[in-house]
């Protein structure tokens, strides 16, 4: 529903459709015709460097948001959000990359923990890709300590479960 909404309104303006989902994927929120990351202002032409795009698009996909309701009430809202996988590895924790068979259906998450709870694995984060923003959503769970290997065969047989792998 989100990306239909966001593909309808701005179908006409691939560039600022651009603008749009690099904006989701860093979690960036608009407040007047400004850009934050949490409470940091961005300057707009940073942005578009950042992305490769002209600083007047960026403003004006601003200005297109502020004008659709929903749209505006979403990146009015929007925060982004620590992602320990990269970091994992070098403190010691594990990482396990989940791909779901469909990324709608519910329960993934509740499986694989208690499976790892079973094992007395503590979680430190859970955190996926929205499954309408992402062409192949991916769930990453972050664990206190490495997952033993043995247990990939205990998670790769939960329902939902695609592919799995460790890092």
């Amino acid at each position: 529903m989100l990306r239909e909404k966001i593909d309808e309104y701005f179908e006409n303006y691939p560039t600022q459709r651009k603008v749009v989902y690099n904006l989701l994927t860093y979690g960036l929120k608009i407040k007047g015709n400004k850009i934050y990351c949490g409470p940091i202002e961005i300057s707009d032409s940073k942005f578009a460097r950042a992305i490769d795009m002209d600083r007047k698009v960026v403003i004006s996909t601003i200005n297109a948001i502020k004008k659709d309701k929903i749209l505006n009430g979403l990146f009015t809202h929007l925060s982004p959000t620590c992602n320990l996988k990269e970091a994992a590895p070098i403190l010691g924790w594990g990482v396990l990359e989940i791909i779901p068979d469909d990324p709608s259906n519910s329960g993934i998450i509740s499986r694989v923990s208690t499976i790892l709870a079973k094992e007395k694995i503590s979680i430190r984060q859970a955190i996926g890709n929205d499954y309408e923003l992402s062409k192949e959503p991916k769930l990453y769970i972050i664990t206190e300590e490495p997952v033993p290997t043995n247990l990939l065969v205990k998670i790769k047989e939960v329902k939902g479960v695609r592919g799995i792998s460790i890092f």
